[in-house]
Parts: structure tokens; C-alpha cells; sequence
């Protein structure tokens, strides 16, 4: 395959020695299989930001500090400098994850290199050493459905203990290898305690799993994972939390009799503190 312009710069770098071919081209980048030192990785092109589709970035941004002071203030007004420095650390974020998740037991591919908005990372293979297939190309049985709908759960737990949230999680964002699920793509994950977002994010993505999941065992349809996990975060309680998928809802009745006892004491005080300032506003006038 003729090496793409992007990629001639690795080539010139001896990071990689091939191109074998195109894997596939998303919103955020293209995807290429190459050859690196005699084994296969996989190198992720990012797009420019005016060819990309990713939607209502700067939700995704929020909350994340960059580290030169120059650069962030040079993000803060734009230009093309600011433009580069946005993209640099958007691309540095991926990288950051990749490294984070790893040490702590997510899998996600191995991280290799990042040279001129290429990422140089790990092909992800099945157990007959093919490109591994994205979640949403597979037809589940109900209990793989179950299974790789528990292992992600947990994962998405795990990267929550550690105050990640991925974002953009999806079918689309999993790979199946011989041991099961892969979480790719990680650009827009988000700290779970500096973006307000987070909360909707971690939904959004249990609800995008969850809908596809019960397409194969459909009792995972009315599961509540979401507001559990948050629940449980919130508490602190989390990773030890055993979790069902409900979330258990106030089901006591009102005591109506009590809330009129407490209405019918705060008018009273207020019936009294007017009358109060009335009678010392008489006193006040009755002086003059």
C-alpha cells in the first residue's frame, strides 16, 4: 500500500516500516494496520479539527489543566497556535488514558508512540490472530451477551475508582479479542470529579451498552446500572458495592399530617415575627 502523507513522517522516524492497509475511517481519525520492527501495530491518524465530527467538544474538555501556562493561554484565545495546542493536548489526553488504564487492570490497547498526531499503538487481534472485530459486528449469544455486559460494567466501575469517565463509550468503542471485550478510543474521556458532565456521560455510555446488550438478553433492558454506579461513587462505596442493576427508590408514604404540622409552625412564626416588627414600629412612630 503507498504510505499515506501522514504517515511519512513515522516512516522517516523508523518507528514504522510499512503500511499494510487501511482498518477503517471514523469521526475522529483513520485507522491504519502497519508494520513495526518485524510486528503488526496499529497506527490512529487523527483527522484536522476542521475535517471531524465530534460533537459539542468543549463538554469534553472542561476541567482539564494543561500543564505549560503558555500553551493554555494560547488555547484560551485561539488562533492557530491555540488550535495546535488544543489539538496536542486532545491527542496527549488518549495517550494519558491509555497509560492510566493500563496500570490499573483496564484493557484497553498498549500505547507505543505518539509522533507528528499519529498514535502508535497495539493491534488488538481474535483468538485466530484477525483483526478483532468492533462489539457492534457481533451476533451474542444471551449469555456472552451477559458475560461481556458484566466485564464492561466493571470496567467502567474500575475507571470510575480512579476518576476517569470514557464519554463516548459505545458498541463502536469496543473490540472483542480471544478474552473478550477492549475499550478503545479515549481522546474525550473526562474526570469524573472536574467535569460537571460526568454524571450524564457515564450514563450515556452504560445506556448506549445496555441497549445494545439486551438486543440478546433482553432482561438487561430495564437494568439501571447507571444510577447505581453513581450512587455508590458518590458514597464512596464503590469498588466494594455489590451491584444488581436497581436502584432502590423511596417507596414510605408521606406523612401528610406531619408536613401540615410543619407548615402550620413556620406561619405561625412568621405571623408573630411581623407582628413583632409591627408593634416596634408603632412604639418607633409613637416617640416622634
Amino acid at each position: 500500500m503507498k504510505i499515506p502523507k501522514r504517515l511519512e513522517p513515522l516512516v522517516e522516524e523508523g518507528l514504522i516500516d510499512s503500511v499494510i492497509c487501511q482498518l477503517m475511517s471514523g469521526k475522529e481519525a483513520i485507522i491504519y494496520m502497519v508494520s513495526s520492527g518485524g510486528h503488526a501495530r496499529c497506527a490512529k491518524v487523527y483527522k484536522d479539527s476542521n475535517k471531524r465530527n465530534f460533537h459539542q467538544r468543549s463538554n469534553y474538555t472542561e476541567g482539564r489543566k494543561i500543564k505549560s501556562s503558555r500553551r493554555a493561554r494560547a488555547t484560551e484565545k485561539g488562533g492557530h497556535y491555540g488550535r495546535s495546542a488544543r489539538e496536542e493536548a486532545w491527542q496527549n489526553t488518549e495517550v494519558d488514558m491509555l497509560c492510566r488504564l493500563t496500570t490499573v487492570g483496564i484493557r484497553v490497547p498498549k500505547f507505543y508512540n505518539l509522533f507528528a498526531g499519529v498514535l502508535l499503538m497495539e493491534l488488538i487481534t481474535d483468538s485466530k490472530g484477525n483483526v478483532a472485530p468492533r462489539l457492534s459486528e457481533l451476533i451474542l449469544t444471551p449469555k456472552q451477551a451477559r458475560t461481556y455486559h458484566k466485564i464492561l460494567i466493571d470496567q467502567i466501575v474500575q475507571m470510575l475508582c480512579v476518576g476517569i469517565v470514557h464519554g463516548d463509550l459505545s458498541p463502536y468503542n469496543v473490540l472483542v479479542d480471544g478474552e473478550g471485550p477492549v475499550i478503545i478510543d479515549l481522546p474525550q474521556a473526562v474526570s469524573a470529579t472536574g467535569n460537571h458532565q460526568a454524571r450524564v456521560m457515564i450514563k450515556r455510555d452504560i445506556d448506549n451498552l445496555t441497549a445494545y446488550f439486551s438486543r440478546f438478553a433482553p432482561e438487561l433492558e430495564h437494568s439501571d446500572y447507571a444510577g447505581e454506579i453513581w450512587s455508590y461513587y458518590q458514597h464512596g462505596q464503590l469498588p466494594q458495592a455489590r451491584l444488581t442493576g436497581n436502584v432502590k427508590q423511596q417507596e414510605e408514604p408521606v406523612n401528610v399530617d406531619d408536613i401540615l404540622q410543619i407548615i402550620g409552625s413556620v406561619l405561625r412564626k412568621e405571623v408573630a415575627w411581623q407582628r413583632h416588627k409591627q408593634t416596634k414600629w408603632n412604639n418607633h412612630s409613637s416617640q416622634y
